[in-house]
């Protein structure tokens, strides 16, 4: 587990590169002199990089060593961090988060398809699990101290340190990583066929809608917090902190759970859990504004808790294309980010309070849990006709 530990360090560089432009908006804008909405496409930037660049590269790099693509990534990622910070015109910098995303997307594909290599099947949920909790421990951690060093020291500093803390992690992971085989090896356009496959599209789609039903939330979290339940301005930084704590625990425990269960059995759960708590958040919002809180940590718990669930369930069910797979993942979860943020965008315009947001969000959860009993069934039709054959 001390390999996945390393791993999980250099996911938390990558979670944090994405996250933290948005803790230091102002100062990069102003010291940029670009507009806040210029300083925010960097964020998109960096999405289209992840969920465009990720799988193609994947795919045309299928027949290399996994260890020493990890690297190449981490490399990549360090070094596209330390131009960054370097700066230029706006145009340079648009292009350079684009490569930071496609790198950090490569490393984390790799990482996540790694660790079943790496660690024994009964292990396998804890260390998804802690892939996971690097990214929950960037909103804890990373963030905050990026907007510290940005305010101390400039923008810049928060890119300098991802840059040299991306390299100085490649040194373990070169000297204790072994090497590590890639999937068996396909035709570029072969490698999507597989899509075809229920039990795997299915994982997919699902992604796509509890991302969409997640962002419905963390985008217009402010305005919930403010407004549905009529909180000060200052609540939803805090209430935000307390997401990425309840976060780091959900990610632990759904690891451990996923071991213990399956990781079937936790991913329905927590999807269950999440429609349950987002259905019932806006009912308790005029009675019980605390209520609607625990409800919140609750739905951020299952959240968390069910990511490492899916992509052990991913794993398990697409072993030998689990890289691609998991590219591909990466790629529908940034869409369906944007679809359920351009959403709730639309219902903000139709009630500004965000009262009803929950239920949006629950919604897309629902199809999601109905995605994810489909992919069950095929899975477990297709294991049964596999296993009559080899008997027959």
């Amino acid at each position: 587990m001390n390999k996945v530990y390393l791993i999980a360090v250099g996911a938390f560089f990558a979670a944090t590169a994405e996250l933290v432009i948005s803790g230091i908006l102002n100062l990069l804008a102003a010291s940029a002199g670009i507009s806040i909405s210029q300083a925010g496409m960097l964020v998109t930037a960096y999405s289209i990089g992840f969920a465009v660049g990720t799988p193609i590269l994947i795919a045309l790099t299928s027949r290399m060593n996994r260890k020493r693509l990890m690297l190449y990534s981490l490399l990549a990622f360090s070094l596209s961090s330390l131009a960054f910070a370097l700066g230029g015109s706006y145009a340079f910098l648009m292009s350079i988060r684009v490569l930071v995303g496609a790198s950090a997307g490569v490393f984390c594909v790799i990482a996540l398809g790694s660790v079943a290599k790496l660690v024994k099947a009964n292990q396998l949920g804890n260390a998804m699990g802690t892939i996971a909790l690097a990214f929950s421990f960037s909103m804890v951690a990373g963030v905050p101290l990026g907007a510290v060093m940005s305010k101390l020291w400039g923008w810049e500093s928060i890119f300098y340190a991802l840059a040299i803390g991306g390299l100085l992690v490649m040194i373990p992971l070169h000297r204790s990583l072994p090497n590590i085989e890639a999937d068996e090896p396909e035709p570029f356009l072969q490698q999507f066929s597989v899509l075809k496959n229920v039990s795997v599209a299915g994982p997919l789609l699902l992604s796509m809608l509890l991302g969409a039903g997640n962002s419905v939330m963390l985008t217009y979290i402010a305005p919930f917090v403010e407004r549905a339940l009529r909180l000060s301005s200052d609540a939803p930084s805090v209430v935000l902190l307390a997401l990425g704590v309840v976060g780091i625990v959900g990610s632990k425990l759904g690891g451990i759970g996923i071991d213990r269960y399956g990781s079937e059995r936790v991913m329905i759960t927590g999807l269950a859990t999440t429609f349950i708590s987002l259905l019932a958040m806006p009912l308790f919002a005029d009675i019980s504004p605390a209520i609607s809180l625990a409800l919140l940590g609750i739905w951020g718990f299952s959240i968390f808790s069910t990511v490492p669930a899916i992509n052990a369930y991913i794993v398990r069910t697409a072993p030998s294309s689990v890289n691609f797979i998991l590219s591909v993942n990466t790629s529908v979860t940034h869409l369906g980010l944007a679809i359920g943020a351009s959403a709730g965008g639309w219902l903000m315009q139709w009630n500004d309070r965000a009262l009803y947001h929950p239920w949006l969000a629950s919604l897309f959860v629902l199809l999601a849990l109905a995605a994810a009993a489909l992919s069950i069934q095929s899975h477990r039709v297709r294991v049964r006709l596999v296993q009559h054959r080899s008997t027959n």
